[in-house]
């Protein structure tokens, strides 16, 4: 059981999962920390927050930037002493072919998804250590424990956040630190609005993607409030994975016990031709 300060630190907070964090720990009467480069949305975040009977205190902080990171450690414990839990959830999605996706994607996408969660855990984790305790959430993706071909930078990033995660789950053990890593499936959020656009039109239609995207977005079955309120679940029974839907669990399981298969499998689907229709089915049904 989680018996920590109620502080919480989330970064990426101005909008979709992180702003569904932070009302889901203001409504249980938690210090919330807002963190992120949009200060409208930050500030619309903080009343929203405060009509859920918390406390909110906005702070600005791009999560490319490690001194910005400890900038940010910094003004927290300065202002509340410690902090409970730390949600490293800024991100951003890319797509495309590996070898047409310009560099530039490439480390945005790496700077933000998986620098910007390792400066959060290199900024806190000593403090925690010093306070006597605390929890570290990252968020990854369904992405980051089976990849869907053309969104290369994307799968990387957030399995390099599955991998961080599953290493720090021992390695804080010993301090009473806990480590949960989320792997969302699709969820309904703005996501389209933080995505660079995707490159490449030698091997597929890019506009089918984003169709797809779409689609996967208006069915998703899970919402922002259910990832956040299974994930504070998560803290409070200290579990290391949060992984939402039936659907990915089953796909996780395959691919997981059977990843010759599955990737066989896969394969096959793209060389036929068939993953897209097959991929476009599953986000009709709201399987993605």
């Amino acid at each position: 059981m989680y018996k920590g300060p109620k502080t919480v630190v989330i970064t990426g907070a101005a909008s979709g999962l992180g702003r569904a964090f932070s009302l889901a720990w203001a409504a249980k009467g938690w210090k919330v920390g807002i963190l992120d480069i949009d200060m409208e949305g930050a500030d619309e975040t903080r009343e929203m927050v405060a009509e859920a009977a918390g406390m909110g205190e906005v702070f600005q902080c791009n999560v490319r930037s490690l001194e910005e990171v400890e900038a940010a450690a910094e003004h927290f414990y300065d202002l509340w002493g410690e902090v409970g839990v730390l949600v490293n959830n800024a991100g951003v999605g890319s797509g495309g072919a590996v070898g047409e996706i310009p560099m530039e994607h490439w480390e945005i996408v790496m700077e933000i998804d998986l620098w910007g969660v390792v400066y959060g855990c290199h900024a806190f984790i000593p403090r925690m250590k010093a306070q006597g305790g605390g929890h570290i959430v990252n968020v990854a993706s369904a992405a980051g424990l089976f990849s869907a071909p053309r969104f290369a930078p994307y799968n990387v990033s957030k399995a390099a956040v599955v991998s961080l995660s599953q290493t720090l789950k021992s390695e804080l053990a010993p301090f009473a630190i806990g480590v949960t890593v989320v792997c969302p499936p699709v969820v309904k959020t703005a996501i389209l609005d933080n995505t660079l656009e995707m490159a490449g039109e030698i091997d597929y239609d890019i506009e089918h993607e984003e169709k797809l995207i779409r689609t996967a977005l208006e069915n998703s079955r899970i919402t922002p409030g259910d990832v956040a309120e299974k994930t504070m679940k998560a803290v409070e029974k200290n579990r290391l994975y949060v992984v939402p839907g039936i659907s990915l669990q089953l796909s996780w399981l395959n691919s997981r016990y059977l990843p010759e298969f599955f990737y066989k499998a896969m394969a096959f689907l793209t060389r036929r031709g068939l993953d897209k229709p097959a991929f476009m089915y599953a986000a009709r049904k709201g399987y993605m």
